[in-house]
C-alpha cells in the first residue's frame, strides 16, 4: 500500500467517524424543537444528551479537513473552487449551532432561548442536508477543467442524484439522533423519541436503499457491494433491536449503516478524489495513475504526517472513548435543575 492510498483511507476513516458521531448530534439538534415543542425541560434534556460530546465530535471534521489539506492539497483547493457556497453554508450552520448551544443557558429569558433553539435547528438541518449534496457530487463528478478549477455554480450541484444524497444523509442522521435519544433518555422524552423512530424508520430505509443501489450501479466497484449489503444489514439490526427495546443495539445498527454508506461513497470514488465530467484526464486521483493529475503532497510530507498520525490518533480515540463512558447514563426530566442564567434586566444594565 502506498502512502497516497494510506492517506486516502485515513481521510475516509475520519469522515466515517465524523458522520457516525456528529450524525446523531445533527439528529438531536433537528429533533430538539419537535420533541421539546411544549416543554422547556424536555428541550434541555434533549440538548444535554449531546452537551458533553458534541464539540469533541466536531474535532473529527477538523482533523479530516486538515488531513485532506495536508495530504491532498490539490483535492482541497479544487473542491473549494466548486463547492465554495455549499461548504460556506455548512460552516455558517456549524458556527450558528455552536454559538446557540454555548450561549443558550447564559440568559434566563424565553425569547432568548427561542432564538437559540432556532440557531440549533438551522445549524443541524442545513449541514445534515449539505453533506449529502457535497459527497454525492464528489462521487458523481464535477466540471473540473485543465486548470483544476470547477466550472459552474451552486445550481449545477442540484442534480437528482445529489438531491437524493442530501435527503439520505438528512433522514439517516435524523433516525440516528432519534435512536440516540432513546438510548440516552428516560420517561416522556424517550417515549417521544420512540414515536419519532416509528414515523421515520420506513421512509429512511427506502431512501437509503434507493440512494445506495443508485450509487453502486452507477459508480460502484465489485467489492463495494459489501458495504452496501452491510448498510442494509445495519438497518435490519436497528429495526429488530428497536422492536425488542434494545436501544444500544439499535444505535449500533444505524451507526453501521452510516459507516457502510460512507465506505460505499469513498469506495465508489477511489482512485479518484475529484472526477472530471469534462475529460477523465482532468480528474484528480490519489497518485496520478492513468495519466490523470495527482492530488497528493510530496512523499516526505506524507511520511512525516504518517508518524504523527500513528502517535496521535490512538490517543484521541482513547480519550474520546473515555468521555463517552463517563457520560453513559440516561437523562430524565427530573434531573434537570432550574435555569441559572442572567435575567434580561441584568444583561441590559
Amino acid at each position: 500500500m502506498t502512502l497516497q492510498v494510506f492517506w486516502f483511507l485515513l481521510v475516509a476513516v475520519l469522515f466515517i467517524g465524523y458522520f457516525v458521531l456528529e450524525g446523531f448530534d445533527y439528529g438531536v439538534g433537528m429533533l430538539m424543537p419537535i420533541i421539546g415543542r411544549k416543554s422547556e425541560v424536555k428541550r434541555r434534556v434533549v440538548l444535554n444528551t449531546i452537551g458533553p460530546v458534541w464539540d469533541g465530535n466536531e474535532v473529527w471534521l477538523l482533523t479530516a479537513g486538515g488531513a485532506m489539506f495536508a495530504a491532498f492539497p490539490e483535492w482541497y483547493a479544487s473542491l473549494f473552487s466548486g463547492f465554495y457556497l455549499a461548504l460556506l453554508l455548512i460552516l455558517v450552520g456549524l458556527i450558528t449551532r455552536a454559538c446557540a448551544i454555548e450561549w443558550r443557558s447564559k440568559i434566563n429569558d424565553e425569547r432568548w432561548r427561542v432564538w437559540c433553539d432556532i440557531g440549533i435547528g438551522l445549524g443541524s438541518w442545513i449541514p445534515a442536508l449539505a453533506w449529502g449534496l457535497a459527497f454525492a457530487n464528489i462521487v458523481r463528478g464535477v466540471k473540473l477543467n485543465a486548470d483544476r478549477q470547477v466550472e459552474g455554480n451552486l445550481f449545477d450541484l442540484l442534480s437528482p442524484y445529489a438531491l437524493l444524497g442530501g435527503l439520505t444523509t438528512l433522514l439517516l442522521f435524523l433516525l440516528h439522533g432519534a435512536i440516540f435519544l432513546c438510548l440516552k433518555t428516560g420517561g416522556e422524552v424517550r417515549e417521544d423519541a420512540q414515536a419519532v423512530v416509528r414515523k421515520i424508520f420506513v421512509p429512511t430505509a427506502v431512501v437509503v436503499a434507493v440512494f445506495g443501489f443508485w450509487t453502486q450501479l452507477s459508480y460502484g466497484q465489485g467489492w463495494t457491494w459489501i458495504p452496501l449489503a452491510l448498510a442494509v444489514i445495519g438497518l435490519v439490526i436497528a429495526a429488530v433491536a428497536y422492536n425488542q427495546g434494545r436501544d444500544g443495539w439499535a444505535f449500533t445498527g444505524t451507526a453501521l449503516t452510516i459507516l457502510s454508506a460512507t465506505t460505499l461513497l469513498f469506495g465508489a470514488l477511489f482512485p479518484d478524489v475529484l472526477p472530471s465530467t469534462i475529460d477523465p484526464a482532468f480528474s484528480l486521483t490519489v497518485d496520478g495513475r492513468g495519466g490523470t493529475v495527482s492530488a497528493s503532497s510530496t512523499h516526505y510530507t506524507l511520511v512525516v504526517m504518517s508518524w504523527v498520525a500513528v502517535v496521535m490518533v490512538p490517543m484521541v480515540l482513547i480519550y474520546q472513548a473515555w468521555t463517552y463512558w463517563v457520560f453513559r447514563k440516561r437523562l430524565t426530566m427530573e434531573q434537570i435543575p432550574d435555569p441559572i442564567g442572567l435575567l434580561p434586566e441584568k444583561v441590559r444594565n
